[in-house]
C-alpha cells in the first residue's frame, strides 16, 4: 500500500493549509487512516484518525476545532484541513493506514502510531 502526502509548506501563524494523502487504490473504507505528526525531537503522535468508534473522527486535543480530517473515496484521498495554525503545529506530518478489522467497526481505529502499518514519506509544515 503506497501513501503519498502533499500540501505541506510554510505559513504564518493564523494561516491555513490543506494536506492531501493519496491512499489505497481500493475501498478506503477497508482501512483505518490517519494523520500523525512528529514534532522536532519528539515521538510521532496522532493528529486525526478517520474513525474513533463513536461515529466520528478522533482529533488530538491540540488540534480539535482547528483541524478537519476528511476522506474522498472517489479519488482515494485523505485530507487534513488545518486552520488557525500555531507555532506548535510545526512538524513533519505523515499519512498512515492499516487494514480495518471487525473490532475496529465497534471500537474504532487506534490512534497509536504503533498500530498503523503503512506510512507515507511525510510532508513538512512550518508555521512562523
Amino acid at each position: 500500500v503506497q501513501l503519498v502526502e502533499s500540501g505541506g509548506g510554510s505559513v504564518q501563524a493564523g494561516g491555513s493549509l490543506r494536506l492531501s494523502c493519496a491512499g489505497p487504490a481500493y475501498a478506503s473504507s477497508a482501512y483505518c487512516m490517519g494523520w500523525f505528526r512528529r514534532d522536532p525531537g519528539k515521538e510521532r503522535k496522532a493528529v486525526a484518525v478517520t474513525y474513533s468508534g463513536n461515529g466520528g473522527p478522533y482529533y488530538a486535543d491540540a488540534v480539535a476545532g482547528r483541524f478537519t480530517v476528511s476522506q474522498v473515496n472517489a479519488n482515494n484521498t485523505l485530507y487534513l484541513q488545518m486552520t488557525n495554525l500555531k507555532l506548535g503545529d510545526t512538524a513533519m506530518y505523515y499519512c498512515a493506514a492499516v487494514e480495518a478489522t471487525i473490532s475496529t467497526l465497534f471500537s474504532g481505529c487506534s490512534s497509536s502510531p504503533a498500530d498503523f502499518t503503512y506510512w507515507g514519506q511525510g510532508t513538512q509544515v512550518t508555521v512562523s
